[in-house]
């Protein structure tokens, strides 16, 4: 287990050290994963010792998401001799951090709970994710170790174009913290997320668009988990009746949500080779955005998602 880091005596201004913001950061994010007290399996292993523990590999993992860096090798030059104990060589950290994609959606999931207090309202949507243009396809290697997790081609209707790579689905509440993600190939209905979440949510009231209307799935949800959907209908269709003001506009909630990832965390510049190291990027992203969340609302007592902000 890592040992309790004053956090206080790290940052002091007395404290001869002289750190970056990167180390600075690395040290914030390590306090607050660390006072969850998670006990980790992991870290139960023959052999000789690590020199870095789990959490310290999360920890960067998630500062480097925060400090928007993508790249590895660029992260790592940046970070100067000494400034962060026992630092471990890029490729091995590049190893472990891929291994610890469990442990770090545990992370995530822990957050979230500290914000589902009173939560019957949810808003499910999905976002592309391109990981090369359409014209290079073909002849294209990345992520195409399995056919199982193989990109394809999909089409994404809020921009009326082709793309290449993923999906990403996602489940937010009202107030825009995730309570859920999947990835899945690009042309995969968005309707087909709705079968799973039956087993995540329960007695609330489910907010999409037009791409998760069905009355099978409606009528689904409703008798096995009592989910209310509620969707925009079709001006088409029989009984029409406009969705109220408040639906609408509480939706808007987590495309502010993926707008957000797009911006501050890049969530659509892809530097993996392999689809364990693609669905890692993208869990550090967001588990990254709701510790900033968590941080903002029990530590600075400010709002949640005032993401272009200081964690320390």
């Amino acid at each position: 287990m890592v040992k309790t880091l004053n956090f206080s005596i790290l940052m002091s201004p007395n404290n001869p050290i002289s750190m970056s913001n990167i180390v600075k950061n690395y040290f914030r994010v390590l306090e607050v994963i660390t006072s969850f007290n998670i006990v980790l399996n992991t870290e139960i292993r023959a052999g000789r010792r690590l020199k870095m523990s789990d959490l310290e590999i999360v920890a960067l993992s998630l500062t480097s998401e925060y400090m928007s860096i993508d790249s590895e090798n660029s992260f790592f030059n940046q970070l100067q001799k000494g400034e962060i104990p026992n630092l471990i060589e890029r490729s091995q950290y590049n190893k472990r951090r891929k291994k610890l994609f469990h442990f770090t959606e545990e992370i995530r999931q822990h957050l979230y709970s500290k914000f589902i207090e009173f939560e019957n309202y949810f808003i499910v949507d999905s976002m592309p994710l391109e990981i090369c243009k359409m014209a290079r396809h073909n002849r294209i290697k990345i992520c195409k170790d399995d056919f199982h997790t193989a990109p394809d081609k999909g089409f994404c209707a809020s921009q009326n174009t082709w793309f290449y790579g993923y999906k990403l689905h996602g489940v937010c509440s009202i107030s825009g913290v995730f309570q859920s993600i999947d990835i899945t190939k690009a042309s995969v209905h968005d309707v087909h997320l709705l079968k799973d979440l039956k087993y995540q949510l329960s007695d609330c009231v489910l907010l999409g668009d037009r791409g998760y209307l069905s009355a099978t799935q409606q009528l689904d949800l409703f008798e096995s988990a009592n989910i209310k959907l509620e969707t925009p209908m079709r001006k088409n269709q029989k009984g029409y009746k406009k969705q109220p003001y408040i639906f609408r506009k509480s939706r808007k909630r987590i495309e502010t949500l993926f707008s957000q990832l797009c911006d501050q965390f890049m969530i659509r510049r892809n530097y993996a080779k392999s689809f364990k190291g693609f669905k890692t990027r993208i869990l550090a992203k967001i588990a990254e955005l709701t510790l900033v969340q968590f941080i903002n609302k029990f530590i600075f007592d400010r709002p949640i998602n005032n993401i272009k902000t200081q964690i320390i």
